[in-house]
């Protein structure tokens, strides 16, 4: 316990060892109770030490957590990227310092505003962390990715999503942490508090999770997703397309007897006006057969300046209809790059991408099947910012994921990815339909749980019905407003109290 202000050095060691321990509460590992335990050493030094020290040490947390769970970067950027090792390195550890900052402003923050005192610890730790995590969602275009809340898909807290959301089973999570902190630290009574507030918000988890928040609409629907298997190092080799396209248009075909078809993100590894002869092949095969066929593909539209943009988008095809989706939340650096020109030339010179993706509106018409069920689209990781899925709800009665980790290899990247998917499914209480391009392709059901998934690396087709839903959840209503509102008046009281003593 004095090993923090006595070796301040070693602790640190210690806190970057924990922060690595943490990812283990995520998939693959789905040891989800170890948060609350990791979390209990950055309470005790918000505690016991002055804010700048605490900082740091919930900095080094952060180093540990970040670099462990976000180390797939590096395999994206060098093996399938072709970019030099040094400069993916570089990028790897940019992102982890910047989100390790944000950690470190989170010690700080924390104790700071708690001043020493345990019990206000109970109100301060859940404002700030959650603060910190919508924070870093959106500052510098966002990476919302290692937030507590998505480790509990499988825990009682998963109750909670459809109320406050992803944020706020975090902050539930640092609230029984920091109430252990109390239990251990007291007696008495005030133990007995400690504990009550330490089992009450999975309890009430528990409990929650017995309520349906939406209902069925209509009977079920014979859905498909198929998964091409193809490597990224091999997706956009000229002689790869052709059976790439056979394989996607043959296996549909196979599949008449399902009302709904979802191919991965770009499944055709093409632009859209190099390939119309295709489409056209494949809306002929939905006239015949009477089946919705969802494809990603990159979109090229003219525009009036004679200029052309590229889109990455989902294409619905219904018979002679065609809707179109285009992603809204790009990947900095992947999809677009904010850099100077002169940046961009040397992007180019070291064989890295320097061309952007256009980025569609930001509320777009959904996407309608061929039975009239609305579909709610995200394309990769745009399914990382659920409040700016919303606006699709609650007409949209089933969730449509396409996405491509195929960047990532086999790490533990895809098994991130599927997580976050099913906590979007939890707080809509929709089902999900996940069509990816090498795995983890998967059927998710209402409640977030998995109904089905594919292996990864090989081509699958999975089928079985899937019912749309109706209504919305508290979470639905208000999205992430009434969490953050509320953190920010907790944190904004604190800070005048600690400016007035």
């Amino acid at each position: 316990m004095q090993l923090p202000a006595d070796r301040p050095a070693l602790s640190q060691l210690v806190f970057f060892a924990l922060g690595g321990l943490g990812t283990l509460a995520f998939e693959p590992f789905g040891m989800h109770l170890l948060i609350p335990l990791v979390l209990l050493p950055i309470f005790h030094v918000c505690l016991t030490l002055a804010p700048r020290d605490a900082g740091k040490h919930t900095f080094w947390f952060g180093f540990g957590l970040f670099l462990s769970g976000t180390y797939w970067i590096y395999i994206s950027v060098v093996i399938y990227g072709n970019a030099p090792a040094w400069i993916a390195f570089f990028l790897m550890l940019g992102l982890v310092l910047i989100m390790s900052a944000f950690l470190g402003m989170l010690g700080w923050l924390i104790s700071r505003l708690s001043s020493g005192e345990p019990w206000w610890l109970l109100a301060v730790a859940p404002a700030a962390w959650v603060f910190i995590e919508w924070l870093r969602g959106w500052a510098f275009t966002g990476f919302p990715w290692m937030a507590l809340g998505y480790s509990q898909t499988d825990s009682m807290l998963a109750g909670w999503a459809p109320v406050i959301g992803v944020y706020g089973v975090s902050a539930l999570m640092v609230l029984s942490s920091s109430a252990l902190l109390l239990a251990l630290r007291t007696r008495g009574a005030q133990r007995g508090i400690a504990l009550s507030i330490i089992l009450l918000p999975w309890i009430a988890g528990a409990a929650l999770k017995t309520i349906e928040w939406t209902e069925p609409a209509g009977t079920p629907i014979s859905s498909s997703l198929i998964q091409g298997g193809v490597a990224q190092d091999k997706k956009w080799l000229p002689e790869q397309r052709a059976p790439t396209m056979k394989f996607y248009r043959e296996t549909t075909r196979q599949l008449s007897e399902s009302a709904i078809v979802v191919w991965p993100e770009v499944a055709i590894p093409s632009v859209t006006d190099r390939v119309e002869a295709y489409i056209d092949s494949l809306s002929a095969m939905s006239r015949d057969t009477g089946q919705t066929i969802i494809f990603g593909i990159l979109e090229r539209q003219l525009e009036q300046t004679g200029e052309s943009r590229i889109y990455n988008s989902v294409i619905l095809i219904d018979g002679d209809r065609r809707q179109v989706y285009r992603k809204r939340h790009l990947v900095p650096f992947g999809e677009y790059f904010p850099v100077p020109a002169r940046v961009r030339e040397w992007l180019r010179m070291m064989n890295l991408p320097f061309s952007d993706i256009s980025a569609g509106e930001d509320e777009q018409p959904l996407l309608e099947a061929a039975n009239g069920t609305k579909l709610s689209v995200a394309i990769c990781y745009e399914d990382a910012y659920g409040a700016e899925q919303l606006y699709a709800l609650p007409d949209a009665g089933l969730l449509i994921n396409v996405s491509n980790d195929a960047w990532f290899g086999d790490s533990i990247a895809p098994h991130q990815h599927l997580q976050i998917a099913r906590m979007r499914s939890l707080e809509a209480g929709r089902p999900a339909i996940r069509a990816t391009n090498t795995g983890i392709s998967a059927f998710i059901g209402h409640r977030g749980e998995l109904l089905a998934t594919g292996p990864q690396f090989q081509p699958v087709k999975m089928t079985m019905p899937i019912e749309p839903r109706q209504g919305t959840t508290p979470y639905v209503r208000s999205g992430n407003r009434p969490i953050i509102i509320l953190c920010m008046l907790i944190l904004a009281a604190f800070w005048l109290r600690s400016r007035a003593s």
